[in-house]
């Protein structure tokens, strides 16, 4: 299993980077046994699509997976649906779009379509609430209720492992304070994708975001073999971030850049 950061740039594009997307991949097989790379983006966010150009195709995505719908984690669901409806070969066929909310309500206030637009060519919107898991291929994908202002979702990602015997662990954050889901989701994981948008000291609110002092202790305390600290702010040194999260996890421990790729 294979995660590539297509953009990593928290509440905002950024200057080298997309805002929150991810794209997963693994080998399977498709209906009659032939051998194929199953392929879900996880968030969507500014800039998304022009990362996922550059990296495959993006008729060869096969979900797409939203941690939640605040408008730097989905904003290029109107660049997706433009790409399906228009293509000159011919419009593609609906792609899955699950998240916990309203996807098509989120995707027509983003494109200002008609009010009876349904996108029912190029997506097939799904309700994700916590405790539902849903497959791509041979990828199982869990949600976990996570700590945000708006309904939000922690998720646990299980699928076929490049590095060892069995399946491989990865757990995404999305945005989130710390909580039980988080923590249920990143338990003994090979990798936790976290957020760490905030700093002690500097950004005081709770509810919201983590801090690095917060995802190092979470990393730690649920057991995850390596910690890679995503959603920055443009205006946030990762240097901090990374500093603060060392102090507290002993284990592998990344910054995350766009275009950055990890082998599970």
């Amino acid at each position: 299993m294979k995660l590539q950061i297509l953009g990593c740039s928290g509440s905002m594009s950024g200057p080298h980077s997309a805002a929150s997307a991810y794209l997963v991949s693994a080998p399977g097989y498709d209906d009659v046994g032939n051998p194929r790379t199953f392929r879900f983006v996880m968030d969507f966010g500014p800039g998304a699509m022009g990362a996922l150009l550059r990296t495959c195709d993006p008729a060869d995505i096969d979900a797409m997976v939203l941690s939640h719908l605040h408008t730097d984690h989905c904003a290029d669901l109107v660049g997706m649906q433009v790409y399906r409806r228009w293509h000159p070969s011919g419009s593609l066929k609906p792609i899955p779009v699950y998240s916990p909310g309203d996807g098509l309500r989120r995707t027509l206030q983003l494109s200002d379509d008609p009010q009876d637009e349904t996108y029912e060519g190029e997506f097939d919107f799904h309700l994700l609430s916590p405790s539902d898991t849903i497959h791509v291929g041979p990828i199982s994908i869990s949600a976990f209720r996570a700590l945000h202002p708006v309904d939000a979702l922690s998720l646990r990602i299980q699928g076929p492992s490049d590095r060892h015997d069995g399946d491989a662990l990865l757990a995404f954050s999305g945005d989130t304070d710390v909580c039980e889901g988080v923590a249920q989701a990143s338990r003994d994981v090979d990798l936790f994708l976290c957020e760490a948008a905030f700093l002690e000291g500097r950004d005081t609110a709770r509810g919201v975001h983590m801090t690095g002092v917060r995802a190092g202790k979470l990393a730690q305390s649920v057991g995850a073999h390596s910690l890679a600290l995503t959603h920055l702010q443009p205006w946030t040194d990762p240097q901090d971030v990374q500093a603060e999260a060392q102090e507290y996890f002993s284990g592998d421990l990344h910054v995350v850049k766009a275009g950055d790729e990890f082998i599970l």
